[in-house]
């Protein structure tokens, strides 16, 4: 039976909310994804993470009372970095990200690619599904900070004029990343 004493209490909270800050900072960083498109690889990179930061958030605490303390501890932290997203748009933009342009008058931007971790038949495939069959279609193209992608295509019959979709981006297995 682990003993119990505040001083134990406040150092999982302090841990807790430690692991929370680098975590979201850590997947902020890996790029745009929506728990339903993981590929597998990044499904078991969470699993794995969130086995590796138990042990750091409740230390050789391993009670109940550790356990619901860290529990709780998520559940303000979390609530916070919420409240604080709403009011700040600095924080938002940190947090959730900024759209990112994808394609921009037909041409694709490789840069922009390379920094979301997408592949080009990725791109093809997001520009499938809106109904897009070549890059050339496309004025403008946004992976936005859900991970879905934006296309707003230039109508064929009328020069000057768009067409706007926005669909869910699905990330295929890749290899390698």
């Amino acid at each position: 039976m682990f003993d119990w004493s505040w001083a134990t209490l406040l150092g999982i909270v302090g841990r807790t909310a430690i692991v929370y800050v680098l975590l979201l900072v850590g997947i902020r960083l890996a790029g745009k994804r929506e728990i339903g498109q993981l590929t597998p690889f990044d499904l078991v990179v969470l699993l794995l993470l969130s086995n590796a930061v138990q042990n750091a958030m409740t230390g050789p605490d391993t009670s109940v009372t550790g356990g619901v303390a860290a529990a709780l501890t998520l559940l303000l932290v979390n609530a916070g970095v919420a409240l604080l997203r709403l009011r700040s748009g600095r924080w938002r933009r940190f947090v959730e990200g900024i759209p990112v342009v994808l394609v921009t008058h037909g041409e694709v931007q490789y840069r922009a690619l390379a920094r979301e971790h997408l592949a080009y038949e990725e791109l093809l495939a997001a520009l499938r599904q809106h109904e897009v069959s070549a890059v050339e279609e496309v004025e403008l193209a946004m992976l936005e900070v859900d991970g879905s992608v934006t296309v707003i295509r230039r109508d064929p019959g009328r020069p000057g004029q768009v067409l706007h979709s926005r669909r869910r981006l699905t990330h295929h297995a890749r290899k390698g990343n």
